[in-house]
């Protein structure tokens, strides 16, 4: 081998170790949403989030409060790239839905993305929906969740920002 083929083998032996080495974002803890900074939701409706994150897996234990209903949704990503069935959560007297999941690290380190697809069957037949969820962290110890929607009522945006309590 030549030195310049050894030296091209060095550089790139040891980019590919740095982003493999990259520090992955740890969301454990207890958020509360900045309503004034949110948008796509409810205008009555605040949320908490406990995340418990352990390696390549996030459990989500979210809380849905409304003046007049308070729910409880638990969650679980597995940051593997791979597909998994989950049961979505549905509102009050919705028929029940299946659901389908991959989660992936983003590959600047700082979170993660997750898509969705979810299957309804009702009276008027099957429903998918498609969902993108993006957690990103930043430096103010902030947590944004970015999810993109696209189902039977059209296409449409939602952004919850949170910080940590």
């Amino acid at each position: 081998m030549t030195r310049k083929m050894i030296s091209t083998w060095t550089v790139l032996l040891t980019f590919c170790l740095l982003v493999v080495a990259a520090p992955k974002p740890n969301f454990s803890g207890a958020w509360v949403m900045d309503r004034a900074r949110s948008f796509g939701m409810p205008g009555n409706m605040q949320q908490t989030m406990t995340v418990t994150q352990t390696e390549d897996q996030i459990e989500v234990e979210t809380k849905l409060i409304q003046p007049d209903n308070e729910r409880t949704v638990k969650d679980t990503y597995i940051m593997d790239g791979k597909e998994y069935e989950f049961t979505p959560a549905t509102a009050p007297n919705a028929p029940p839905a299946k659901g389908k999941r991959t989660a992936n690290w983003l590959p600047n380190g700082n979170g993660i993305v997750v898509n969705e697809v979810t299957t309804t069957v009702t009276d008027k037949g099957t429903v998918t929906t498609q969902i993108a969820r993006k957690w990103t962290l930043t430096g103010e110890g902030q947590l944004t969740i970015d999810l993109y929607i696209d189902g039977p009522n059209g296409s449409y945006e939602t952004k919850r920002i949170f910080t940590k309590k």
